[in-house]
C-alpha cells in the first residue's frame, strides 16, 4: 500500500531523544531530562480534584465543537486580567492542544501550495504540519542580533500568504516587544499575509510581561494552550482566538476533524485557571532554574547563549565544540546521563551547531544536570 507524499515529514527529534533516554533508564541509568519542554509538575491540585468529582457525577460525553461555554468565557476573562483586552467569548475556540489549533488555523487560512513564513530556529512541528497539509513552510533565518526573532526585513521578497511568530519562542525563550510585534503584523498585512501568533508560553515570563497580538489588532489568529503555564501537557487541551467572521469556519472544521476537545480535559482546564497560588509557585521554580542555568551553563563551557525572556529553554551556540549537534547530544546522554535536544530539530540550516537545554524540571534535577555537564566538558578532549 502506497503512502502519500504529504506523509513524508521529518521526525520530531526531541521525541527520539526522549526514547533514547527512556532506553537508558530501562537499562538502569539515571538520566537528567533537559530535552523535553514539559513541566515536571502535574496539573494543579484544584483541577484534579474538580475533575475527580466530575467523573462521579457526569458522563463527560461530547461537548459542542467550540468547547465548553464556561471555559470559553473564563479564557476571555483571562485576556482582561493579563492584558487589559476586552475579548468576546464567542471568538474563543477550545482545541485538542495547540497542535489541534495549528491544524485548524492552517486549514482555515490557506489553500494547498500557499507559503507560510516561520522563524528559524523555531518549533519543528510548524513546518512538518504545514508540509503534511500541502503547504510550503518558508524558513526566515532569524539573526542573533535580533535575539533569534524575525523582523520585517526578513519578509522582504518572500511573497508570503501567511506569517506565524512565537513569543516567547521555542527554542530560544526570547520575546517580541509590542513595537516589534506590531511591526511584523503591519508588514504581514501590507504583503497580504494572514498573521498567526503562537502564545503557548505566555504566563512563563521573568522580567517583562509577554505581549499578545490582540493588544495590537483583532485581525490575527492567536493560539495558546494549557500545556505549559498551566502544567497540563498530556491533557491535550488548548485554545485559539480568531476574528469574529472566522468563528463559523473554524467551528465547521473542528466539528468534522475533532468533534471536540476532550471533555474531561476541559473540565480540569477550567478549574486550573483559578489555581493561581500553585501556578505562581511553579513559575518561581522556573525562575530559580533559569538563574541556575544562566550561571551553570557558561561555567560548564556553554557560554554562547541568548538569555531567555520567557518559556523554560536556553539555546546555546556550540559550533566551536561540534559540527554535529545530533552526535554531540548523543554523546552527552551516553557519557553524562543528561538528555538535551540537538538544534537540527529547530533549524535545519544552522542547527548542527546548536543545542537546546530545557529547565522545566525540578530544581534539584537542574543542579545535578549542570554538575554532570560541567564534569563532562572538563573530561572531554578539546576540539
Amino acid at each position: 500500500m502506497r503512502n502519500s507524499t504529504r506523509g513524508r515529514v521529518d521526525p520530531f527529534i526531541v521525541m527520539d531523544v526522549m526514547e533514547a533516554a527512556r532506553r537508558a533508564e530501562d537499562a538502569g541509568r539515571h538520566v537528567i531530562h533537559m530535552e523535553v519542554g514539559q513541566p515536571g509538575t502535574p496539573a494543579p491540585a484544584g483541577a484534579r480534584h474538580v475533575l475527580a468529582r466530575a467523573l462521579e457525577e457526569n458522563a463527560l460525553g461530547y461537548t459542542v465543537g467550540l468547547g465548553l461555554p464556561a471555559l470559553r468565557a473564563r479564557i476571555a476573562r483571562l485576556y482582561g486580567e493579563w492584558y487589559d483586552v476586552d475579548l468576546s467569548p464567542e471568538r474563543v475556540v477550545i482545541t485538542p492542544g495547540s497542535s489541534g489549533a495549528f491544524i485548524l488555523a492552517f486549514t482555515a487560512l490557506f489553500d494547498a501550495g500557499q507559503r507560510v513564513g516561520i522563524a528559524s530556529p523555531g518549533y519543528p512541528s510548524y513546518r512538518q504540519i504545514l508540509r503534511a497539509l500541502d503547504l510550503e513552510p518558508v524558513l526566515l533565518e532569524a539573526a542573533a542580533e535580533n535575539r533569534l526573532q524575525p523582523v520585517p526585513g526578513d519578509l522582504e521578497g518572500r511573497a508570503l500568504d501567511g506569517l506565524m511568530v512565537a513569543s516567547p519562542a521555542n527554542p530560544s525563550g526570547t520575546m517580541l516587544g509590542r513595537a516589534g510585534l506590531a511591526a511584523l503584523m503591519d508588514a504581514a498585512r501590507a504583503g497580504g499575509a494572514s498573521f498567526i501568533s503562537d502564545e503557548i508560553y505566555h504566563g512563563i515570563e521573568y522580567e517583562a510581561k509577554a505581549v499578545t497580538a490582540l493588544e495590537v489588532s483583532d485581525d490575527a489568529y492567536v493560539i495558546n494552550s494549557f500545556s505549559k503555564y498551566f502544567s497540563m501537557t498530556g491533557w491535550r487541551v488548548g485554545w485559539m482566538v480568531v476574528p469574529e467572521d472566522h468563528v463559523r469556519v473554524i467551528e465547521r472544521l473542528a466539528q468534522n476533524m475533532f468533534i471536540c476537545a476532550p471533555h474531561a480535559s476541559q473540565v480540569a482546564a477550567l478549574a486550573a485557571m483559578d489555581c493561581t497560588d500553585e501556578l505562581n509557585a511553579n513559575l518561581a521554580v522556573y525562575a530559580e532554574n533559569r538563574r541556575l542555568m544562566l550561571e551553570g551553563l557558561p561555567a560548564a563551557g556553554f557560554d554562547r547563549i541568548a538569555p531567555p525572556d520567557g518559556a523554560f529553554y536556553v539555546y546555546a551556540q556550540v559550533d566551536h565544540l561540534t559540527d554535529d549537534s545530533h552526535a554531540f547530544a548523543a554523546e552527552i546522554l551516553e557519557q553524562a546521563g543528561v538528555a538535551v535536544t540537538p538544534g537540527v530539530d529547530f533549524d535545519p540550516a544552522r542547527g548542527r551547531g546548536t543545542l537546546r537545554f530545557s529547565y522545566a524540571r525540578a530544581t534539584d534535577d537542574i543542579r545535578e544536570g549542570l554538575t554532570r555537564l560541567e564534569r563532562f566538558m572538563k573530561d572531554r578532549p578539546a576540539r
